[in-house]
């Protein structure tokens, strides 16, 4: 009877732990999902050797755009997908196809070719997200949530900075072989995927079912989101800081080195890292504190999301008209703490308001809007730096900020910690 009750506690502690095994094991996901993108960037230089068409900026930048009007128009269909089949083996398929994609990338010879598999990797990973962030939530109770997202954004950070590595990887060995063990080490991946990942089973009234066994209908699904106005704030919410979020990603080594005047090679890490250093802190500091504050207001995420908006609203200032290094580095770190504040705690939100077997769907449409600002807010940008205003433009969208702050504290009065009403 004693060995029976032994056995009982071990199983417990273990199912009570695994829930943070599933954040470790998407975490690795995350990182390759922003690594293997990324890479593409800087292998730029490398890359025209044998590719003569990316010597011109226009054809390189086709390859970049059709990742991302890709990723964001099949983000929303697979959102719906991973409400209605078996998440682990869709994130399994994912990176196994988007991994494979980046080792058939070494065997190119021209543009084309890499634009059709670039377009491919767009659809592979689009399936991710939703699916990861949606299985992490499952997971996890209002108690953690929110650090428990948190810490898989950090993945996405981390697999941003280790892109600027590709370059680096390539000039050593050479671009062919860099994608060939990037996309082995994902394969391999999936294969340990398979092994410890589960599917989350969610107990009905009769301690029988799991979360695919009541498939929510479609039309109906849709019909119950687009006619929830805290989703389409949710949404606005969500794509406004989108905007400086893509903007940062894209154009801030350009900005540091106008406004500081210094070599794109200084301005290039000093950025990124900067950034990737204060949005690990805010998403771990937002994470705890939402979590904590969630147990005594219920208001407690959308306050914690207001403060790292609120945090943007100057950096953006700063870091447009800022000319001192303090002043710049200072303004992208209060940016970096706070959009880790935000990231942090968009899911968890997301959970106060949506049914728990709709939140993929939900979520893939939040991330079509905020890849489309991006994609909308990069080419504008562009357009800024050739007339010499772009740091009139990052200070201006601090305004925009402004407006998505309001409108979510004043519009978004959760009732529940964990919405789950899916009559």
């Amino acid at each position: 009877m004693s060995s029976n009750n032994n056995i009982a506690v071990s199983v417990t502690k273990r199912e009570s732990f695994y829930p943070w095994v599933v954040v470790g094991l998407l975490w690795v996901v995350a990182l390759l999902n922003y690594l293997d993108r990324q890479m593409l960037s800087t292998m730029k230089p490398s890359m025209m050797v044998d590719i003569a068409e990316l010597q011109t900026a226009t054809n390189f930048g086709k390859l970049m755009g059709i990742f991302l009007w890709i990723y964001g128009t099949v983000s929303p269909f697979a959102g719906m997908v991973a409400d209605r089949i078996n998440r682990k083996w869709l994130i399994v398929g994912s990176l196994f196809v988007w991994s494979a994609v980046t080792y058939t990338m070494g065997y190119t010879t021209n543009f084309q070719q890499l634009y059709w598999l670039r377009a491919l990797m767009g659809v592979s990973e689009a399936l991710y997200i939703p699916a990861g962030l949606s299985l992490i939530a499952d997971y996890h109770s209002s108690k953690t949530r929110s650090l428990a997202v948190g810490i898989h954004m950090t993945g996405l950070y981390m697999g941003q900075a280790l892109g600027g590595f590709g370059a680096t990887v390539a000039s050593a060995y050479s671009w062919q072989q860099t994608f060939h063990v990037f996309g082995i080490v994902g394969i391999v991946y999936a294969v340990v995927l398979v092994l410890f990942l589960r599917e989350k089973k969610t107990d009905n009234k009769t301690g029988e079912a799991n979360n695919l066994t009541e498939k929510p209908n479609l039309l109906k699904g849709l019909a119950l989101l687009f006619s929830n106005i805290a989703f389409w704030i949710i949404l606005f919410y969500f794509a406004v800081p989108s905007l400086p979020g893509w903007a940062v990603k894209n154009w801030l080594p350009t900005l540091f080195s106008g406004n500081l005047k210094i070599d794109m090679a200084q301005a290039g890490p000093l950025s990124t890292i900067t950034i990737a250093v204060s949005s690990f802190i805010g998403v771990i500091f937002g994470g705890i504190l939402s979590d904590r504050w969630v147990q005594k207001n219920i208001r407690g995420r959308i306050y914690t999301g207001a403060i790292g908006l609120s945090l943007m609203i100057p950096a953006l200032m700063f870091v447009g008209f800022g000319h001192s290094m303090f002043h710049v580095m200072a303004a992208a770190f209060c940016f970096g703490v706070g959009y880790g504040m935000f990231d942090a705690n968009n899911m968890p939100i997301l959970c106060q308001f949506v049914p728990q077997k709709l939140r993929a769907t939900a979520y893939g449409l939040m991330n079509m809007v905020g890849v489309f600002a991006g994609a909308f807010i990069t080419n504008l940008l562009g357009k800024s730096t050739d007339a010499g205003h772009l740091g009139r433009d990052f200070a201006l969208m601090a305004a925009v900020v402004a407006v998505a702050l309001f409108i979510q504290l004043y519009f978004l009065r959760p009732k529940t910690n964990d919405f789950n009403d899916v009559s």
